[in-house]
């Protein structure tokens, strides 16, 4: 993977929303949720199923967020993942992180051909975490 993508992507003052972001603790999305807004991003916690997570307002869908976020952050399905890049592209957000697991050609390839930068195939904990000084 581009480091040099990977660090873009993380930069402090960028805005994380993460779809699929879930109440149990056990699975990813929780996981993800609570290490970037441990870390201080400004985060937006994305599961229509869901009215808040660790406190925090959740939101039905990107659309319904207050802010626009700078990175997208998918821990869903792949066949999830393919709708919510098309909403990405809509909502002019041109950087979209797919959790391993939530990654599709197709979708990878939809956000190439749409001038998107995309990183899949690593987790952004591990390299957030990695990058720590």
């Amino acid at each position: 993977m581009n480091e040099d993508l990977i660090k873009a992507f993380l930069k402090e003052k960028n805005i994380f929303a993460v779809v699929g972001a879930s109440r149990d603790p056990r699975k990813y999305g929780y996981q993800v949720y609570k290490d970037l807004k441990n870390a201080g991003y400004e985060v937006y916690p994305v599961n229509p199923n869901a009215r808040e997570i660790l406190g925090d307002k959740c939101y039905p869908s990107l659309e319904s967020l207050p802010v626009k976020p700078d990175v997208v952050d998918l821990v869903v399905p792949p066949k999830i993942t393919e709708v919510v890049v098309k909403t990405c592209k809509k909502l002019g957000i041109k950087k979209v992180w797919m959790q391993p697991g939530s990654e599709s050609e197709m979708a990878i390839n939809f956000c190439r051909k749409n001038g998107m930068d995309v990183i899949h195939g690593v987790c952004v904990m591990v390299e957030r975490r990695s990058r720590q000084k």
